[in-house]
């Protein structure tokens, strides 16, 4: 099993070939199969959608929907693919992906390569009898003119094939991204999204982590205002390299893993604060056990994603994850998950 004796044999190789080296042992059927977890303290429901458990992989790892099914049989809730552009792309020069191994962080600056929307949505559109919650992570190309109009691609083209879609407007790694996260751009991103697909799937927002209070303030009132089903919190971080100790710290790009944890975890707080609540929210950033995993959802996280901790501690982890958050909720009295989300800010 290649991800799970060989994750060492993995780090010996650079990165990049590493993953697609796990993303092929995957598609030939060698990775783990964990029995989902039928524990009823982990079950809940949003956008009337449900979760058997709050854990999924986070968009990046499948990044072209070739293994969806695959991952969702190592134990995952649900899976979010992509992101995907409109037209594919090759994304950045190689390399592109760093291990920061002391650190326990991964920097990339891939740059949304990817096959595009028509092979995603033919490989979408084979999965047969799906058993697994499906997301669609949606960028807009590099060189795009109109990347309102990218995004609306993307929903027309994956909204009728996954459970919910992402807008993803947080990246690092591709120009004057970000700068779509202002209010006058949301409001017409998100009108032209929800007007490309009639009876559209719940739409949440990927956001970047790297917002002081009062911006973070004016996106929470933002996107309460447009009535967003979700957001996700957050996407990787261009800050946090002081006190990084690996050879790659200063590598441009954006970071993630466990230096990220405290940071995007006090955000997540800030904004479930700012929002009263109201939008389910997906923490992600630095979950890499049972414990952090347990600190985001009493931090506001409805659900929550993984991807960096894989690296590190192999598909083991997920059943560490589940079943310790399960331990936990029964120790402090809980009798189901969605009980104690933001248990710690009320």
């Amino acid at each position: 099993m290649i991800w799970g004796l060989g994750t060492r044999l993995l780090h010996l190789l650079d990165p990049e070939t590493a993953h697609r080296l796990t993303i092929r042992a995957l598609g030939l059927g060698l990775g783990p199969r964990v029995a989902p977890s039928h524990d009823a303290i982990l079950a809940s429901r949003h956008w009337g959608l449900d979760f058997p458990t709050p854990l999924g992989i986070a968009a990046g790892f499948d990044k072209n929907a070739e293994v969806p099914e695959q991952i969702a049989r190592m134990g995952f809730s649900f899976v979010e693919i992509g992101s995907v552009t409109p037209q594919p792309q090759p994304g950045n020069p190689r390399p592109r992906l760093f291990r920061l191994s002391a650190d326990r962080a991964v920097i990339n600056r891939n740059g949304f390569n990817n096959d595009g929307l028509d092979a995603v949505a033919r490989r979408l559109g084979s999965l047969q009898n799906r058993r697994f919650l499906l997301g669609a992570n949606l960028g807009a190309n590099k060189d795009s003119e109109d990347r309102i109009a990218d995004y609306a691609a993307g929903m027309a083209a994956l909204g009728a094939l996954a459970d919910y879609v992402v807008i993803n407007v947080s990246s690092p790694n591709t120009p004057g991204l970000r700068d779509l996260q202002t209010r006058e751009h949301l409001e017409a991103l998100l009108d032209g999204v929800r007007r490309a697909r009639a009876n559209p799937p719940p739409v949440l927002v990927k956001i970047a982590p790297d917002f002081d209070n009062d911006g973070l303030a004016d996106l929470a009132a933002t996107l309460t205002a447009l009535a967003v089903d979700g957001v996700i919190i957050g996407n990787t971080t261009v800050g946090l390299r002081d006190g990084l100790k690996s050879p790659h710290r200063s590598e441009t790009g954006g970071l993630s893993g466990r230096p990220l944890f405290e940071f995007s975890t006090a955000q997540l707080a800030a904004f479930y604060r700012h929002t009263g609540g109201r939008i389910p929210l997906i923490g992600v950033g630095g979950i890499d056990s049972a414990d952090t995993a347990y600190s985001k959802i009493r931090n506001g996280a409805s659900l929550i994603q993984l991807y960096t901790g894989l690296v590190y501690q192999g598909p083991g982890l997920i059943p560490a994850i589940t079943k310790g958050l399960a331990q936990r909720l029964r120790q402090d009295g809980f009798s189901t998950i969605s009980e104690a989300v933001g248990a710690d800010l009320k």
